[in-house]
């Protein structure tokens, strides 16, 4: 007696099945068909360069981020880990000789680094891991601010130089999204998100000039004045070194300083694929001063 049809039928899928199940070939028929931009927000169908602009005005739009990563500037590496918003910031920045804690709350800037970050200044050893006002009128202010101010860093950082071309999707972390390179990578790779909003998760620079990532966009943080006992303020100018320039005179020399302080800046050009800005200028000799901005766009 033969075997009924829909019984042959059964057993003749439960085979297939188990071999397509047992098998990773791709074009045997086996493999369903799945659509990638499926659950995404749609912005890896579009060109490179809407890709670019999507994720700048999400950028653009965004009211805080965390950055962290490293930047190479005038041939140096610098550690960044910021946490930023409109009205302020704070966060840690590293190099091989310094490190410095900045605070922005407001208008008020603070600077917080160990004695040796202010040179050979009389009041080094006052100054030593206290949170030292940065007033208004010192020649360094507005280098220093331009850390903590979200949309002037953010402008120098996410750009892209040459011809774009979109990659395969990828994850930055536990998310989908969907790369953008620029001359092959040699002009940048900005990496955006494909959950959500469109927002930047990850920017390599052009010329290995420093990988930022990213991340919690929108999210809240605390942003509070340091209490009085951990402050220094100085007034309208920063103190000098005993040889009479500024204490954060820059190693790499656009001030007139001879200070020992923080050398090359390591914020992001937004012109040059190395990011190389110069010195923060010392306070008591004359500086180039490049405005607020201290990633030179």
């Amino acid at each position: 007696m033969s075997a009924h049809p829909s019984a042959v039928r059964l057993r003749r899928a439960a085979v297939i099945g188990a071999l397509c199940a047992g098998i990773a070939v791709t074009g045997t028929g086996c493999a369903e068909k799945t659509d990638p931009d499926k659950g995404t927000n749609g912005v890896g169908k579009q060109t490179p360069e809407k890709i670019e602009s999507q994720a700048k005005a999400a950028a653009a739009a965004a009211n805080s981020v965390h950055l962290s990563g490293t930047l190479v500037s005038g041939g140096k590496s610098f550690t960044l880990d910021l946490r930023l918003k409109a009205d302020g910031g704070s966060g840690e920045v590293k190099s091989q000789a310094d490190t410095f804690q900045v605070l922005r709350v407001g208008e008020q800037l603070y600077l917080k680094a160990s004695a040796a970050f202010w040179g050979k200044s009389d009041s080094a050893g006052k100054l030593g891991d206290k949170y030292v006002k940065v007033p208004e009128s010192d020649p360094t202010y507005k280098q220093f601010r331009g850390f903590t101010d979200m949309h002037v860093l953010l402008d120098g950082l996410l750009g892209l130089q040459g011809k774009l071309t979109k990659g395969g999707y990828t994850t930055v972390g536990h998310t989908r999204a969907v790369p953008v390179s620029a001359d092959a990578g040699k002009g940048g790779k900005l990496t955006v998100s494909l959950e959500g909003t469109p927002y930047p998760l990850l920017m390599e620079r052009a010329g290995g000039a420093g990988r930022v990532e990213l991340s919690e966009w929108g999210k809240a943080f605390p942003l509070e004045a340091p209490a009085q006992d951990q402050t220094v303020d100085y007034g309208s100018q920063l103190p000098t070194t005993k040889d009479g320039t500024g204490a954060t005179g820059g190693t790499a020399g656009t001030g007139g300083g001879k200070g020992t302080g923080t050398g090359a800046s390591p914020a992001p050009s937004k012109g040059a694929g190395t990011g190389g800005t110069s010195g923060t200028g010392g306070t008591g000799g004359s500086s180039s001063g490049q405005g607020s901005n201290p990633t030179g766009g």
